[in-house]
């Protein structure tokens, strides 16, 4: 087969569709010490829908009969259609990204959820924005960047990124590039220490208020995006509050679980007595065949897992949709952050790590 036989007209093409397709993997990419860069195309002729920012999960093979779900931003952009990319950083105790370091290869496919997610400016709109990342939180920043430049090159940005030394400041070369023809992108560099060989003349230390004033000098009229380490978006977070920043427009990258809403509010959603809330529920799992008592306030996934059957699940919190199953009957509580599509939900189907039986419940699964 020549590359030319593989050349396909948009119109041709289906949207890619995460219940029917995998992922192939077309590149493997080093972007910095640890950090890797994989290209992923469909493994039928698709194309792929996403906002600037959204995350995709992969369920990873590490062990045969044990793959585990790891959830990643996507740094490439919609306004490129035909592939996507994850950028990720390996830790010491990284399990799913070592995997993905030794063992993903190009010509490997992948079963993959998504993609989702709430933390993009076609969500939360601007006049003008500031994009605030440490690591490997810079990888949103780069999906909306390189779809403004692709699309709207004259958005105005600043756009922040730090790191511990020059070596991890991820997409620099990029950036500046990218800058030569968007007029409006400021950007800024900020590391904690480097040495003599990296000729540092940037800014050095912690981000703070005189150093984000002097980078962003409007910063106070902009719309935030901020994404990095929890410590790191705790303190950007603090600092922006401090100084009497309207925190409505401040937006980060957080992948903490839904709340549980208590039982009297699942009574009233339920339009039902406290007693009811507080009943014990069947759950019936249909395909594995198998009954079994949900207590007040469990979810469907934890009710899964003390009966033995396998629901995959990544982020727990009702972001990644991983965990989502088909309701046959029954009525549940979902209070979810965005990851499952108001048309899946239309279809009947729902996240079992954020949803709890209002009644006996069925569930394809």
């Amino acid at each position: 087969m020549t590359i030319a036989s593989s050349f396909r007209h948009f119109d041709e093409l289906q949207p890619f569709n995460d219940r029917q397709q995998l992922l192939e993997c077309i590149s493997v990419t080093a972007e910095g010490p640890d950090v890797m860069t994989f290209g992923f195309k469909a493994d039928k002729d698709s194309w792929f829908r996403y906002l600037p920012g959204q995350f995709v999960t992969l369920e990873l093979p590490v062990a045969p009969d044990d793959p585990v779900m790891r959830t990643y931003t996507l740094s490439s952009t919609p306004s490129r259609p035909f592939s996507i990319a994850v950028t990720v950083k390996a830790q010491a105790s990284s399990i799913g990204t070592r995997w993905m370091f030794e063992n993903l290869k190009p010509g490997m496919k992948l079963k993959a959820f998504g993609p989702l997610g709430d933390f993009s400016f076609v969500r939360h709109p601007g006049d003008k924005y500031l994009f605030i990342s440490a690591g490997s939180g810079i990888t949103p920043m780069m999906s909306m960047t390189r779809w403004m430049a692709d699309c709207a090159p004259q958005t105005d940005v600043s756009f922040l990124s730090c790191a511990r030394q020059p070596d991890d400041l991820l997409f620099r070369d990029e950036l500046e590039n990218i800058s030569r023809n968007m007029p409006n992108l400021n950007l800024g560099f900020i590391v904690e220490t480097h040495a003599p060989r990296h000729s540092w003349h940037g800014l050095r230390g912690r981000i703070e208020t005189s150093k984000l004033a002097l980078l962003a000098p409007d910063f106070r009229e902009r719309t935030v995006f901020c994404c990095g380490p929890e410590p790191f978006m705790r303190g950007v977070k603090s600092m922006l509050e401090s100084v009497g920043f309207d925190m409505n427009r401040y937006h980060e990258e957080s992948f903490q679980p839904a709340n549980a809403p208590d039982p009297a509010e699942l009574a009233i959603r339920a339009g039902a007595g406290e007693a009811d809330a507080t009943a014990v529920a069947t759950i019936t799992f249909t395909m594995a065949g198998k009954e079994a008592k949900c207590q007040p306030g469990q979810t469907i996934l934890q009710t899964a897992r003390s009966a033995g059957v396998r629901i995959g699940a990544a982020c727990e919190g009702g972001l990644c949709g991983t965990c989502r199953v088909m309701k046959i009957s029954g009525e549940v509580d979902m209070n979810h952050n965005g990851g499952i599509l108001d048309d899946e939900i239309d279809e009947g189907y729902i996240l079992a790590c954020c949803s709890r039986p209002i009644g006996d419940v069925q569930i394809e699964a």
